[in-house]
C-alpha cells in the first residue's frame, strides 16, 4: 500500500468514526433509533480515576484518555471502507 492511500485510508476511517458518532448522538432520542447509540466508553483518566495529572503549584494539568464506540461509530467505519474500496 503506497504512503498516500494509507493516508486517505486513515483519513476516511477518521471521518467515519466522527460522522458515525454525531448521527449515533443525534438519534439518541429518537425510540426506533436509539439502538443506534448504544456502545461503550474506554480509556484512561475517564471519570478523573488513573488521569495523569501534572500539578506545578500554579497551574494543574490533567489528561486523559476516553473513547466512546457506538454501533452508528462502527457503520461509519464499515461505510468509509467500503467507500476507500471503491476509490
Amino acid at each position: 500500500m503506497k504512503t498516500g492511500r494509507a493516508w486517505v485510508l486513515l483519513l476516511l476511517m477518521l471521518c467515519g468514526v466522527v460522522i458515525g458518532s454525531f448521527l449515533g448522538l443525534l438519534t439518541k432520542d429518537i425510540s426506533w433509533l436509539s439502538w443506534l447509540d448504544y456502545g461503550m466508553t474506554f480509556g484512561i483518566g475517564t471519570g478523573g480515576e488513573g488521569a495523569l495529572v501534572l500539578n506545578l503549584g500554579v497551574i494543574s494539568l490533567t489528561f486523559g484518555l476516553s473513547i466512546k464506540i457506538s454501533i452508528a461509530s462502527i457503520i461509519g467505519v464499515v461505510i468509509a471502507f467500503l467507500i476507500y474500496r471503491r476509490l
